[in-house]
């Protein structure tokens, strides 16, 4: 039976897969930003030289245990979805050096694209300054360009972890998932963005109201933020993969037991 995706049946199945999975998905959220925050204190304490070998390295670092997170992340979820009504074992959700070398590419080539655009910013701001027009054009043009890109390549870390697809491949599986489905991708990507926003308000409010003052005012802050991050942060990646998921099964042909997730 033909599957097509449905932004409203997206939230609800990934709504259920949190709700089910809530606190293992919690727990590695805090996890992993206890580890993010490790090794930012050995960046700051240990990697203390400036010459650029030791940057190199410390961004090296940070991009490998980053993508390694992040990537655990994934395949924990997809792992909680395939299996759950079974026992799976810690492997199972460990990512290869190479699926991570992969998405690495894949951060560096998009970072290389955001060099370049920057570049050509630069250069019109500097050389075309008096043609206002022309740069607010450029920089909108630029914005489309990147949040395009982003939205139809998105679901390449999730054919990396799910297919161990190369950095070309998942990318051109990411396309074609998202294909004649931009705009619902758009959808998600709003409401995602909402959620972020909704949770964000009252966490602020709640600390403007308490009154905290300079001396614990910076630490308040930052407990804040690791709370919005670890109630936020699993619920946006499920909603990705599951996305994924649907995005996957409305182009084939499957049986409806094999697609269902919740």
């Amino acid at each position: 039976m033909y599957h097509p995706f449905s932004i409203a049946e997206t939230i609800k199945v990934a709504w259920n897969t949190l709700k089910k999975n809530f606190i293992p998905l919690v727990v590695y959220a805090a996890i992993s930003l206890f580890i993010n925050e490790i090794v930012d204190f050995f960046n700051v304490f240990i990697f203390v030289g400036d010459d650029r070998l030791s940057k190199f390295i410390v961004i090296l670092i940070q991009m490998l245990i980053q993508s390694y997170l992040a990537l655990s992340f994934y395949k924990l979820i997809l792992t909680l979805m395939d299996k759950e009504y079974y026992e799976f074992e810690f492997k199972e959700i460990v990512p290869t050096f190479k699926m991570t070398f992969n998405f690495i590419l894949i951060a560096i080539a998009y970072g290389i694209l955001i060099a370049v655009l920057l570049f050509i910013n630069v250069f019109i701001e500097h050389n075309i300054a008096e043609y206002d027009t022309i740069l607010a054009i450029f920089r909108v043009v630029e914005s489309c360009i990147i949040l395009y890109l982003l939205l139809r390549s998105i679901f390449c870390v999730c054919f990396i972890v799910d297919d161990d697809s190369n950095p070309i491949e998942s990318l051109k599986q990411s396309f074609e998932a998202t294909k004649d489905n931009f705009f619902k991708t758009l959808g998600i990507f709003f409401i995602i963005i909402g959620i972020l926003i909704a949770v964000l308000i009252p966490v602020i409010i709640c600390i403007l109201l308490s009154g905290v003052n300079e001396d614990t005012g910076e630490y308040v802050w930052k407990l804040a933020f690791y709370c919005w991050f670890i109630l936020t942060f699993p619920f946006i990646q499920v909603i990705i993969m599951v996305t994924y998921r649907k995005l996957v099964y409305s182009h084939l042909d499957v049986d409806d037991d094999i697609a269902e997730t919740n």
